[in-house]
């Protein structure tokens, strides 16, 4: 039976590089933030090995600008946020989970820091911009927020650099992880991250601007045509190997930054003004009931994970698989689940609900990277 198809509308954004992405041959999209994000380009196990392998562009337009603009935007920036953000420079991007009251998760984002009173925060998918806006007019603010037009452009892979610095000039190989420089391309500046989401290393460019989207799109494509550049996507096998998490698919507001396994980005005590602050103080003290981990499923390929599968020991729930994928380099299923802190140490076997029934499953010590 073939899949259902998509039905397109103005509430569906199209994106400033669609064209390009649907002249490569884009297989499947998702919806993340109102926008056409691809999924699948030759095949996931293809276009997984090619990343592994080369270098690829991604649209990820998706993921959307949150801009804050005016003298109170690095202070709203740190209520927002229980990372603390004191000693970040201009230039600098940092991960930063993004919580509400009562220390749930809103948003996993990377915030970049343009100049004191200038910030974008590049969002996982919710609808993070409202919850932003209303508490700048709730604590009466001086700082405007908006979503400008910010487009990002990753580069992927292990021929990363040599593509960029085709394109950019060789001073791009000298941005350091999770800082940014700015860069020309036909008379438009460019914020270009060493950052994204796989751990292949590569770049996100900030486009600003839809109508250079395609120009730039081609140019890269032109360049590395003889470093086999294709165009790509997020890969779910090689995000879940790497433990990279998906804010809706591995963790919802329902789960604090301690559950999620980002406790590291939290400075709780020193993190003064961040709204779920005092929540997160109870957390960090007591400590989580449950947590992520990795995952290895027994047999052969498991199904797509479109829901979360049931965790069990000797039958009783004790957590849920929340991502999951076939891997040909490490030959297992590799998996994200959340555990309950009585059944979370390495070693520990159970059980896992698979559409196709029962598997055995192994909490591991870490993530395959």
């Amino acid at each position: 039976m073939a899949a259902p198809l998509l039905s397109p509308s103005n509430r569906l954004r199209r994106t400033p590089f669609s064209e390009g992405v649907e002249g490569a041959g884009v297989r499947a999209y998702t919806v993340y933030n109102r926008m056409l994000l691809p999924t699948v380009f030759r095949s996931v196990q293809e276009d997984y090995h090619h990343l592994k392998e080369a270098v690829q562009v991604w649209d990820v337009s998706c993921e959307r600008q949150v801009e804050l603009r005016g003298p109170d935007a690095a202070r709203l920036m740190q209520m927002l946020t229980p990372r603390d953000l004191r000693s970040m420079t201009v230039g600098q991007c940092l991960y930063v989970p993004i919580v509400d009251e009562t220390g749930g998760m809103l948003n996993d984002p990377v915030a970049v820091k343009l100049a004191e009173d200038r910030w974008w925060i590049s969002i996982a998918d919710s609808d993070l911009l409202y919850w932003v806006k209303a508490t700048a007019l709730g604590w009466r603010l001086d700082v405007l927020v908006d979503e400008p037009d910010v487009s990002p452009l990753a580069v992927q892979g292990p021929k990363s650099d040599e593509l960029m610095a085709r394109v950019f000039g060789d001073a791009v190989r000298d941005i350091r992880f999770f800082r940014f420089g700015r860069f020309d391309f036909q008379g438009r500046e460019m914020v270009i991250a060493r950052s994204g989401y796989s751990r292949q290393g590569g770049f996100e460019i900030y486009v600003e601007g839809g109508d250079i989207g395609m120009p730039l799109w081609n140019a890269l494509m032109e360049a590395g045509a003889s470093l086999d550049v294709h165009a790509g996507c997020p890969n779910a096998i090689e995000r879940i190997e790497g433990g990279l998490l998906s804010y809706g698919n591995d963790m919802t507001d329902d789960n604090t930054p301690h559950e999620c396994g980002l406790g590291r980005f939290c400075n709780t005590h020193s993190a003064i003004g961040c709204i779920g602050r005092d929540a997160l103080l109870r957390v960090a003290k007591e400590g989580p009931i449950q947590q992520i981990r990795p995952i290895a499923i027994d047999g052969p390929a498991v199904p797509g994970c479109d829901r979360w599968w049931p965790l069990l020991a000797r039958g009783k729930r004790v957590g849920r698989v929340s991502s999951a994928a076939w891997s040909p380099d490490f030959e297992t299923n590799v998996a994200i689940g959340m555990v309950r802190m009585t059944h979370w140490d390495p070693g520990t076997g159970l059980d896992v609900e698979t559409p196709d029934g029962l598997r055995r499953a192994t909490v591991r010590e870490s993530f395959w990277l």
